[in-house]
């Protein structure tokens, strides 16, 4: 049973920049594909950001690419979302989900691990 505790959240003007990690255990991430979605308050979850850590292939959501990036360090276990250019709109819960292999999925439902949640706040 993969735990994941995710961490980083807080309030940062528009234009900042803020890391948030994400802390697995009871499995090995690298065997895993590893996501960071967010959801703000009244809305649906919405895919951010997906890392497969065996080979790093990645993908985004149109709204954050070229600002955040997704990374891994396997040997702590690890996963990051660095967020740069912050917008006021990027203001969420940001949650880090994990499932087992296979296709970078965007949606949530495939994911069978999550985290509590962080929160970001941006302020314009």
């Amino acid at each position: 049973q993969v735990q994941l505790v995710e961490s980083g959240g807080g309030l940062v003007q528009a234009g900042g920049s803020l890391r948030l990690s994400c802390a697995a255990s009871g499995g090995t991430l690298r065997w895993y594909n590893v996501a960071w979605f967010r959801q703000a308050p009244g809305k649906e979850r919405d895919f951010v950001a997906v890392i497969r850590p065996g080979d790093d292939s990645t993908r985004y959501a149109d709204s954050v690419k070229g600002r955040f990036t997704i990374s891994t360090d396997n040997a702590e276990n690890m996963v990051y979302l660095q967020m740069n250019s912050l917008k006021p709109e990027d203001t969420a819960v940001y949650y880090c989900a994990a499932n087992w292999g296979g296709a970078l999925r965007t949606s949530p439902d495939p994911y069978d691990y999550w985290g509590q949640g962080t929160q970001v706040t941006v302020s314009s």
